[in-house]
């Protein structure tokens, strides 16, 4: 397989451009969603965490 850069580059100009690319809106509300489900997720395992810990400082008397 030798073809040229120049066709590899026009073959792939080619098919970008076929793509369907999300509106700007729907890029906005899907960003949004990942951040705020990302968030959701660092608070519910950070609490999960917390309680872990307390959890095995009181098992094992540990901090008091």
């Amino acid at each position: 397989m030798s073809a040229s850069p120049v066709k590899f580059l026009r073959d792939v100009e080619a098919e970008a451009k076929k793509v369907t690319w999300p509106s700007r809106k729907a890029t906005l509300v899907t960003t949004g969603a990942v951040l705020a489900m990302a968030t959701l997720a660092s608070i519910f395992f950070f609490v999960v965490d917390q309680a872990i810990g307390l959890g095995v400082r009181e098992l094992f008397g540990l901090g008091g």
